[in-house]
C-alpha cells in the first residue's frame, strides 16, 4: 500500500475539518432559525401532539426497561464495596448519585439518539430526497415552522420528563435489586437517597438532559434536511446523525460536569 504524501495528508485533513465545520456551522444555523420561530411561538398543533406521542409515549416502555436495569447494574457494582465495608446505609446513596447525575441521562440521551434521532433523521431525509420538502415551499409552508419546531419542541421536552420518569424507575429498580441480593430494604435504600441525594444532583442530571435534547434535535434535524443522494444518501444521513448525536452527548457532559461540579 503507497503511503501518502504530506500534501495529500495535509489535503485531506483539511477536507475533514471544513466538512465537520460545515456541519457545525449548519446546526448553529438550524438552531437559529428554529428559536427564532418560537419568539412568538409559531407551529402547527397537530403535528406538534403527533410528535409528542410518537416520541414521548412510544420511546416511555424502553426508558422504564432501561432505566430499571441502569439502577438495577449501579447496585450490583456497587453491592461489592457496600458489603466488604459493612456500609449499606450507603447503597441508595451511591446508586442515586451515579444515575442521577451521570448514567441515567446519558444512557436516555443514547437511546434517544439511536431511536428517535434516528427516525427523525430518516423522515426529513426521506422527504428530502423526495422533493416533499421543496413542495412545502412551493405551497408557501415553511418547513421549519411545520416540520422541524414541532419536533424540537417533541424531542426536548419529552427527553426532559423522561428523564425524570426513568431517575424514578432506577431507583426503585435499585431499591428492589439491593433487596433480592444483599438483603438491603427499600426503606433503607430510601431513607440513605432521602438523606444524602440533594436536588442540585437531580437538577444536574436533568440540566444534561435538556441539553443532550436540544443537541439530538438539532443534529438529527440538520443531517436529515441536508440529505441528498436517493435512499443510500438517508443510510448515510442517519449512521452520521447517531454517530454526531453521540459524540456531542459526550462532549456535553463533560463541559457540563466541568462547570457544575
Amino acid at each position: 500500500m503507497q503511503a501518502l504524501s504530506p500534501s495529500k495528508l495535509l489535503s485531506r485533513f483539511g477536507a475533514a475539518f471544513m466538512a465537520i465545520a460545515l456541519d457545525v456551522g449548519g446546526m448553529a444555523v438550524l438552531l437559529y432559525q428554529i428559536l427564532r420561530c418560537l419568539v412568538p411561538p409559531r407551529l402547527d398543533g397537530m403535528e406538534t401532539w403527533r410528535n409528542l406521542y410518537k416520541v414521548g409515549v412510544k420511546s416511555a416502555p424502553i426508558v422504564v426497561v432501561t432505566a430499571m436495569l441502569t439502577g438495577a447494574i449501579m447496585v450490583i457494582q456497587s453491592g461489592a464495596l457496600v458489603a466488604q465495608f459493612d456500609a449499606f446505609g450507603l447503597l441508595g446513596w451511591g446508586a442515586a448519585f451515579a444515575t442521577l447525575r451521570e448514567v441515567g441521562p446519558i444512557m436516555i440521551g443514547l437511546m434517544f439518539s439511536g431511536r428517535v434521532g434516528a427516525n427523525n433523521t430518516a423522515e426529513l431525509g426521506t422527504m428530502k430526497v423526495t422533493d416533499q420538502i421543496d413542495a412545502l415551499r412551493a405551497l408557501a409552508i415553511d418547513p421549519i415552522t411545520y416540520l422541524l419546531v414541532p419536533r424540537f419542541i417533541a424531542i426536548v421536552l419529552m427527553m426532559f420528563l423522561l428523564t425524570i420518569v426513568g431517575d424514578l424507575t432506577a431507583l426503585v429498580g435499585g431499591a428492589y435489586t439491593g433487596q433480592v441480593l444483599l438483603g438491603v430494604s427499600p426503606s433503607l435504600f430510601a431513607s440513605s437517597v432521602i438523606e444524602y441525594i440533594t436536588l442540585e444532583d437531580l437538577f444536574n442530571g436533568l440540566f444534561k438532559a435538556f441539553t443532550f435534547g436540544i443537541a439530538i434535535a438539532v443534529v438529527s434535524s440538520h443531517y436529515g434536511m441536508t440529505t441528498s443522494g436517493g435512499a443510500v444518501g438517508v443510510g448515510r444521513s442517519v449512521n452520521n446523525s447517531v454517530v454526531a448525536s453521540a459524540v456531542l452527548i459526550f462532549v456535553l457532559d463533560y463541559f457540563i460536569t466541568s462547570i457544575l461540579h
